[in-house]
């Protein structure tokens, strides 16, 4: 599992950054790539990364800000031109579905796959055997949200030396005393698959906000957060710049991080105004003297969240 930032960029394209877009890749886990947000020439990003578009299983939209939605038309219609023959299912906030219907009637794009919208509110929004993603309401002036993303515990290691010591041979009896099932021998014993488990291993946790002043929902969706991904597109020196524009500061996403007890946090939508080596710097300095594992985001940077 692991997380790449595909823009970084607050507002409109740098040169140095592009507009918002993150890859949650999961490859061993379901062998799927999601993604959070698709700003203007998300697609291009792409070709400068292994990510197959087809791979693309779910797209979550954070609100609909144009440098959050720009790319989604032209991904979606490449994504057929690809290979792409899955489901992919969007996410994201009343209007949503209409933008992206719109232009593809207009444009007259016709996929080769089936699409599906999902128009979110506050609470669980998608859940299956192996994650839960929850969104909560942040405040940007227009409805924007946050997403928990929380990986199920899984199952401990099988005990193998446990099954050598009944002379049990490797087999798909194997694979059935791992999923905890219980099996009949061939003497007649039963065995019960919990048995010959380790411990369980906590699922790991990421969140991911939208665009948002301070407010307590940021520090409640990245509650004990293995990642944390907040926006600061403005110095803690820019508070009331940031107040009046809807957005954070640098110090404002670190106060989240400390007080949800977060393990790692990453800066992204960074303002423009910021492009010296020197300024980017001083806003990493600024975050990290609240919260010490605090790092700012540039694109193409790659995350690794590993296992608990």
């Amino acid at each position: 599992m692991n997380v790449l930032f595909l823009g970084t960029g607050a507002g409109i394209p740098a040169k140095a950054r592009n507009v918002t877009s993150i890859a949650l890749q999961l490859l061993e886990e379901r062998k799927a790539i999601w993604l959070f947000d698709c700003g203007e020439a998300t697609q291009h990003q792409i070709l400068h990364t292994p990510i197959k578009p087809r791979k693309i299983e779910k797209i979550f939209i954070t609100h609909l800000h144009g440098d959050h939605i720009y790319g989604l038309p032209g991904l979606i219609s490449s994504r057929s031109f690809q290979g792409g023959e899955d489901l992919l299912t969007i996410y994201g906030p009343k209007g949503l579905e209409e933008f992206v219907r719109t232009s593809l009637s207009v444009s007259q794009s016709h996929l080769t796959y089936p699409i599906e919208f999902v128009e979110i509110g506050e609470g669980t929004v998608f859940e299956d055997h192996q994650f839960q993603v929850i969104a909560k309401k942040l405040d940007h002036g227009i409805e924007s949200y946050g997403y928990r993303v929380i990986e199920k515990d899984l199952p401990g290691a099988l005990l193998v030396h446990k099954l050598e010591k009944l002379a049990i041979k490797p087999g798909p009896i194997y694979q059935k005393i791992k999923d905890g099932q219980q099996v009949e021998l061939e003497d007649g014993k039963i065995l019960d698959g919990k048995d010959f488990l380790g411990p369980s291993q906590k699922g790991r946790i990421i969140t991911i906000l939208g665009d948002t002043r301070y407010i307590a929902a940021s520090v409640e969706l990245a509650l004990d957060a293995d990642l944390l991904i907040h926006e600061a597109t403005f110095s803690e020196t820019d508070e009331q710049l940031a107040h009046d524009y809807y957005h954070s500061t640098t110090k404002q996403a670190a106060m989240v991080a400390k007080q949800s007890n977060a393990k790692k946090l990453i800066l992204t939508h960074i303002s423009s105004r910021y492009q010296s080596e020197v300024d980017l710097a001083k806003l990493e300095k600024e975050a990290q003297a609240v919260f010490p594992l605090s790092y700012l985001a540039a694109d193409f940077m790659k995350i690794e969240i590993p296992k608990n």
